[in-house]
C-alpha cells in the first residue's frame, strides 16, 4: 500500500471519529433530554385578604376629636330637659297694678341636672292652647348655673300686669287659661293652669316679665 493511500485512509477515519463524537453529543438517539419536572408545594389553605388602605399613599391621616365625657365631675350637672320638670306657680303677692308670683321648677328626673338663664312664659287660652300677647319680658341679668338635685327646686319670679292697667280698645282683654313655660334652652313647653286675663292687642309691652332662675 502506497504512503498516499494510507493518508486517506487515515484521514476519513479521523472524520468518521468526530461524527460518532458529535452524535454523542447530541443525545445519540437524536431526541433531546428532557429537565426535571418542577415540584410545586400543595396549598395548605385559603389566602388571606390584604386590609384596604385606609389613606391614599402621600395623604395625612385625619386628626380624631375626642368627645369629652358627660360622666366626669368635673363636667357638673347637664342641662334638665322639658320631660325632667313640672311647673307651678307658688303663693303670690299683690302689688301696684300687678301681682308677682315664684314660678317653681321641680326636678321630676332621677338625676341632677341645671337650669340658667330666663324661661320664656306666654299666656294661652282656648282649647287649642294659642297664644295671647306678647311673651313675657326678660327683666335683670342672666344668673349663673342653678343645679336641682331629684326632687329638688328652682324659681323664677314672675311679674303678672293687670290687662285693667291698659286702655280697653287696645288691650282688647281676653280670658286665659294659664301660662305656656319653655325651661331654659328646651323647645318643649309646660303648662301652668291659672285663671286671668291677657291683652290680646298689640300692646307696646307685655303684661308678663320674667327674672333669670335662681335657687329657691
Amino acid at each position: 500500500m502506497t504512503t498516499r493511500r494510507m493518508g486517506r485512509i487515515a484521514a476519513a477515519g479521523a472524520l468518521a471519529g468526530g461524527l460518532l463524537l458529535l452524535a454523542g453529543c447530541s443525545g445519540g438517539s437524536g431526541t433531546a433530554t428532557a429537565p426535571p419536572p418542577v415540584q410545586v408545594p400543595p396549598v395548605t389553605g385559603a389566602p388571606t385578604a390584604q386590609s384596604a388602605p385606609t389613606s391614599q399613599p402621600g395623604t395625612a391621616q385625619p386628626t380624631r376629636t375626642e368627645v369629652p365625657s358627660n360622666d366626669g365631675a368635673a363636667a357638673g350637672p347637664q342641662r334638665c330637659t322639658t320631660g325632667e320638670l313640672s311647673a307651678s306657680l307658688g303663693q303670690g303677692d299683690a302689688g301696684a297694678g300687678s301681682a308677682f308670683f315664684p314660678l317653681i321648677f321641680t326636678n321630676t328626673g332621677s338625676r341632677t341636672c341645671e337650669l340658667r338663664g330666663f324661661p320664656g312664659v306666654s299666656y294661652v287660652a282656648g282649647d287649642d292652647g294659642h297664644q295671647v300677647g306678647q311673651a313675657a319680658a326678660m327683666s335683670g341679668e342672666r344668673g349663673a348655673q342653678v343645679p336641682i338635685a331629684p326632687g329638688a327646686t328652682a324659681v323664677a319670679q314672675l311679674r303678672l300686669a293687670n290687662a285693667l292697667n291698659f286702655d280697653e280698645a287696645t288691650c282688647r282683654p281676653t280670658p286665659v287659661r294659664g301660662l305656656r313655660v319653655y325651661p331654659p334652652g328646651d323647645t318643649a313647653s309646660l303648662f301652668v293652669p291659672m285663671d286671668g286675663t291677657g291683652c290680646a292687642g298689640p300692646l307696646t309691652e307685655s303684661l308678663l316679665t320674667v327674672q333669670t332662675i335662681t335657687a329657691p
